[in-house]
């Protein structure tokens, strides 16, 4: 971590620094210091919902295998080992559906590219156990789409259905879900890899620099290593890396040498460089990645420490938001002893805003702008309208915005 300038982490959770800290660990070296400043007053039911909520249990339990330390009660253990193993299953069980489709897919002459799941899992660790996938996400030329369709609706598939309702209308989609009752399956088709007008490879250029898994007997295609670490990176920062699997990828990326000044040379291209070292920031700071020189000078940019303390905002809010179903005091807990807990719904949904505008391109957020302004299903609900006066929901938009804030202060 030479060179990096430290950025502040006392906002997050201590249960959250804990399972950090048991993912950093590594055999052979000493666990003990750990244990009396990180598992003083654990809530482990946070702990665990928020092992669960980004999606790190895997890594969690796979070492504990090397951590000797009775603290921890036996029953988040065993929570652990049971929710490895049924990842395991599931993630054998998507292997199988990816070969199958792929087969169908190639078959009907249309080319495909895995986005993610089973083979990234297994080109990132080795293991595809220690990954998780909620779905298949697969990326094919837009002319094959009416014939994707068929297929999969020929398989059992049913297309996810599109809310009618005006105000959920979205422009500029760029992919669509299916999902298959009895094997519990959704596969999510893309023709971008980002919502248009992003600049992105396109996907003739993608399939020539494509690569073959050895995950299966019949062959599977993903992504270059270039173009791999293009897509997580920038799928990570769009999303404000709320999940820190997204940031896991990038850390084994690094760990195993497989980002070198040419690895990011699409980035540049595309215009999101100072997404490299947002993220070459976060994972050192986060999971104690080393930075080795030749990528060092990335983490210098403004912007991308900028957006790397912005970050980390947002994966504190963003966490809390998804883990709401846990108990009162497991929720109390989450914010006890941090000043960010006394800032206002208002100032905490600005600075959310203010990171999906900061990490975006110059044409990117002007059509962010446009979509702020578009009305949302909870304008609806805060002010119903007759239909004949829908159109007043554009101006009135912000102050709904701003009642829904600052009622939820009070």
């Amino acid at each position: 971590m030479r060179g990096i300038q430290d950025i502040d982490l006392s906002i997050m959770p201590k249960e959250l620094l804990l399972l950090l800290q048991i993912i950093n660990l590594e055999k052979g070296k000493d666990t003990e210091k750990i244990i009396d400043k990180y598992f003083i007053d654990i809530d482990w039911e946070l702990f665990l919902e928020l092992a669960r909520h980004h999606r790190i249990y895997p890594l969690v339990y796979s070492k504990l295998k090397i951590l000797d330390n009775k603290t921890i009660p036996l029953y988040v253990i065993q929570t652990l080992y049971q929710e490895y193993k049924e990842n395991t299953y599931y993630m054998l069980k998507l292997s199988g559906e990816m070969e199958r489709v792929s087969k169908l897919f190639t078959e009907n002459n249309i080319r495909l590219l895995f986005l993610k799941g089973p083979a990234i899992a297994a080109e990132i660790y080795g293991d595809i156990s220690l990954r998780t996938s909620k779905d298949l996400d697969i990326l094919i030329p837009i002319t094959d789409l009416i014939e994707v369709e068929k297929l999969l609706l020929n398989c059992g598939y049913v297309k996810e259905e599109i809310d009618p309702d005006l105000t959920k209308k979205k422009w500029g989609s760029y992919h669509v879900s299916y999902y298959h009752s009895q094997k519990k399956i959704q596969i999510e088709i893309h023709w971008r890899l980002f919502r248009a007008p992003a600049k992105e490879p396109s996907f003739n250029e993608l399939w020539k620099r494509k690569r073959v898994s050895l995950l299966t007997s019949y062959p599977v295609y993903f992504f270059g290593k270039e173009d791999l670490f293009f897509y997580l990176v920038t799928h990570g920062a769009k999303h404000g890396w709320f999940r820190l699997r997204w940031l896991a990828d990038i850390d084994q990326i690094i760990r195993e040498r497989n980002i070198t000044n040419g690895n990011y040379s699409l980035l540049k291209k595309y215009q999101r460089h100072y997404l490299v070292g947002q993220a070459l920031i976060l994972t050192s700071q986060l999971f104690a990645t080393p930075i080795h020189d030749e990528i060092l000078s990335l983490t210098k940019e403004k912007r991308s420490r900028k957006l790397a303390k912005l970050a980390i905002f947002y994966i504190v809010e963003m966490s809390y938001l998804n883990i709401n179903q846990l108990s009162k005091e497991s929720m109390a807990n989450y914010y006890k002893f941090n000043p960010f807990s006394k800032k206002s719904n208002l100032m905490k949904s600005y600075l959310l805003k203010l990171y999906e505008f900061s990490v975006r391109t110059n044409i990117q957020k002007f059509f962010y702008i446009l979509g702020l302004l578009n009305p949302s299903s909870a304008d609806v609900k805060t002010l119903k309208l007759p239909k004949s006066l829908y159109f007043l929901y554009f101006p009135l938009r912000p102050f709904l915005i701003f009642w829904r804030k600052t009622r939820r202060s009070l």
